[in-house]
């Protein structure tokens, strides 16, 4: 069955400013009507979502589902099947695999995949340049024509100043955004974590927010010079909220997005459980109304791409995001085997995994922590990025896709490793109580999952 009837919810729909308790009619997999005391045709089941919220589909526009060639990390089915359990209709999957997704042969490779295996929506992004290496442009109009929705290199970002403006050129006239993995290979150096206070304390080489922030202000500046579309990814540093916020100002096309670890956690985990509860616990534990688990120092699910930063950072990034100059939400969803991340600080890959949790955490850090109202949240995860990657996503409108989200953001429950979808589980938040939780997944007028 891909026809569906949601009664009694709260239905919030930023796309079409619509916040009403309403009930939502999906007959043959599309939006047949939104209002209250809808009637089920014959034969059509019904999903009874009172005292929760139904949104669109939400969208995760920043995941990497490993396929092909990292498999033991991830493939599509668990990682759209992660995807569906966190409220996700829809995820966009980076280009860093093994091969990179630099042919339109590899393009169609995991569309077949993701229309066979996937419980979500799939959509592609390309390389930026060939094997994701920065030396030589990919097909970028070949890459276009296979489907894919944007070009990056995330994972990298491309040195070279004059390559990196060509790839605006050819992406402008194919009308592809150009999603950027900001970060200054010889400011960064062989940084492992935030320059500042805890890398001096623990002995760990440092990696500035300057390193970000370069890069950003060298996007903005081939966004003026190109016309194109560029969208920084998981921003973390307060200086690069700042630059993008006044270039928006000036008109420039330049977006970015922000993930929760980067606006709930600081630089001060790495240091461990108690000390990080010394130095930035209070703003959590307001959120948690628990105490924090304990965890040791140098725990390797605390290393990301870019790192934890700063009291300072984290607070600019959630300025950013309340006054809408960041304006998407994402995970930067990077699984990894146990075995690589079990090993010295230095050595451990960066990325954690964030589709299962990521909904809880912008509730508590966004929503009920009254920064932003659910309905400027949801936009974060719906009709912005769906408006920037030119998606048919992202709105309850009558017609569109029958994708549909529907969660409980005052349930509180704890997640078990033992309950993730994910092949991977560097998450370092696995026991912590969270507050808000998606209850059903709705793709196409079919349930993909429901708790």
């Amino acid at each position: 069955m891909n026809s569906l009837l949601l009664t009694g919810g709260r239905v919030v729909d930023p796309a079409n400013k619509f916040d009403a308790i309403a009930d939502v009619l999906i007959v043959d997999g599309k939006i047949t009507a939104v209002g209250p005391k809808l009637a089920a045709p014959a034969g059509v089941a019904t999903l009874d979502c009172t005292g929760k919220v139904v949104s669109p589909g939400l969208i995760d526009l920043h995941v990497h589902l490993r396929e092909p060639g990292q498999t033991a990390k991830e493939n599509v089915a668990t990682g759209t099947a992660a995807a569906a359990r966190g409220g996700f209709t829809s995820v966009v999957c980076m280009p860093n695999t093994s091969p990179s997704i630099d042919s339109a042969g590899t393009v169609a490779l995991i569309r077949e995949r993701a229309e066979r295996e996937g419980s979500v929506n799939v959509f592609v992004t390309g390389a930026i340049t060939k094997g994701i290496a920065g030396e030589e442009l990919a097909p970028i109009g070949g890459l276009k024509k296979a489907g894919v929705v944007a070009i990056t290199d995330d994972g990298h970002c491309i040195q070279n100043n004059d390559l990196m403006r060509r790839a605006c050129e050819y992406a402008k006239m194919f009308d592809l955004p150009v999603m950027d993995h900001c970060q200054d290979y010889s400011l960064v150096t062989d940084g492992v974590m935030h320059e500042g206070y805890w890398n001096v304390v623990l002995g760990l080489r440092g990696w500035p927010s300057a390193g970000e922030e370069m890069i950003v202000a060298r996007n903005i500046l081939m966004a003026e010079l190109t016309g194109a579309k560029i969208h920084c990814q998981h921003l973390s540093a307060a200086g690069s909220v700042k630059l993008i916020r006044d270039a928006k100002k000036r008109g420039v096309s330049i977006s970015g997005e922000a993930c929760p670890h980067h606006f709930t956690l600081t630089d001060a985990a790495v240091a461990g459980s108690e000390k990080f509860w010394s130095k930035d616990g209070q703003s959590l534990a307001a959120t948690q109304g628990a105490a924090l688990p304990q965890w040791p120092a140098y725990d390797t699910n605390f290393k990301m791409n870019p790192p934890l930063r700063s009291a300072a950072d984290r607070e600019a990034i959630l300025e950013g995001l309340a006054d809408g100059t960041i304006e998407v939400l994402c995970s930067d969803h990077a699984p990894h085997c146990d075995y690589e991340k079990e090993v010295e600080f230095d050595y451990a890959p960066f990325g954690i995994t964030g589709l299962e949790v990521e909904l809880a955490w912008s509730l508590m850090q966004l929503v009920h922590s009254k920064r932003l109202t659910l309905a400027d949240m949801i936009a974060k995860y719906t009709v912005n990025p769906a408006r920037l990657l030119n998606l048919p996503k992202g709105t309850l409108s009558v017609g569109a896709d029958g994708d549909v989200t529907v969660f409980d953001p005052e349930q509180e429950w704890v997640p078990a490793v033992s309950e993730s979808a994910s092949k991977s589980k560097n998450n370092p938040f696995f026991g912590w109580k969270l507050k808000g939780r998606a209850v059903a997944t709705v793709v196409g007028g079919k349930v993909a999952w429901r708790l």
